[in-house]
């Protein structure tokens, strides 16, 4: 392996989460302990490096990896970071009163995991890296635990629960499963559910199949799609926090994919307030709805017509 793959193997294996064992991780690695090319681990040291001067330059002139001048923050957020949280560096060792946005700051790879390192290829690795994650633990255990007890619980009418990821964007998903369905669709069945970190996080695939749905194009469906069989309407409910109504264009693209689907088809737009509705109010299609999560007794029907129903 070259020594950027070394260093990913270490990464790894010390129990960073995979993001931070990409290429630039690696190098970042490799400049804090002074590795080049033809170097073994064993001669690894430990030298404090600001980011611009320091280990942006060693990884261009060691390993040919130029990066540009704005890629610091890049560097220091999504790498050194990290390092710190996984106590694989330390920051500002030398000086640790320096302010947050001193010019001065600096990294150095941590006396734990530089004995750890020096181990690496060796008879001793494997012992190593076990004591090193039973003193300060998987960086990747943190991360997955924050994840979890941020999830947003959301209970289904059949009694399963289902766990979004957090954001205002899933909450206002959880409310459409939870508030509208039981108001404006009490007979239906949740067909798809999606998620901003897991795009199809819920699928029927024999129902969609059943109406004609292409399921092999979940990317496409809106973020909430339920079925009442009782009056044959699919509701296509679209959650808003930022962008992405129900838009005459994505009419046209949802009934060319739904172009098989026979039913009654229900377009919804489902906002968290009032405040965010008024932002898209002239990108609505008309002979759709309007759902507001913090007024979840009321639609709004964009054509006067009729209330609520298919197009």
């Amino acid at each position: 392996m070259t020594k950027i793959q070394e260093a990913q193997e270490i990464l790894k294996t010390l129990g960073l989460p995979s993001s931070q064992y990409n290429e630039m991780s690696a190098l970042t690695l490799l400049a804090l302990c002074g590795i080049k090319e033809k170097d073994s681990w064993k001669d690894a040291t430990c030298k404090s490096l600001g980011v611009s001067k320091g280990i942006m330059v060693f990884v261009n002139e060691n390993y040919n990896k130029p990066y540009a001048a704005n890629t610091r923050e890049t560097f220091r957020r999504q790498v050194l970071h990290q390092f710190v949280q996984g106590r694989i560096a330390d920051y500002n060792p030398d000086n640790p009163s320096l302010p947050v946005n001193s010019p001065n700051a600096h990294y150095a790879i941590s006396i734990e995991a530089l004995s750890v390192i020096k181990t690496y290829n060796t008879a001793k690795w494997k012992a190593a890296v076990k004591s090193f994650l039973a003193k300060v633990g998987k960086l990747t255990d943190v991360y997955v635990k924050e994840r979890k007890l941020t999830q947003i619980p959301v209970k289904l009418s059949n009694g399963t629960t289902l766990k979004l990821s957090a954001g205002k964007h899933n909450q206002v998903q959880a409310a459409i499963i939870e508030q509208f369905a039981p108001r404006f669709a009490k007979n239906g069945i949740l067909l798809y559910l999606g998620d901003t970190a897991k795009k199809d996080l819920y699928v029927d695939q024999k129902a969609l199949k059943g109406l004609g749905i292409p399921i092999d194009q979940h990317s496409k469906l809106p973020d909430v799609v339920i079925y009442d069989a009782t009056k044959k309407w699919l509701f296509l409910i679209e959650a808003v926090t930022s962008h992405g109504p129900v838009s005459p264009k994505r009419i046209v693209e949802l009934e060319q994919l739904l172009e098989k689907c026979k039913v009654g088809k229900v377009y919804v737009t489902a906002f968290p307030d009032y405040a965010e509705f008024k932002k898209h109010i002239s990108n609505i299609a008309w002979e759709t709805e309007v759902w507001l999560m913090e007024l979840p007794d009321h639609m709004i029907h964009f054509n006067g017509d009729r209330f609520m129903g298919p197009r």
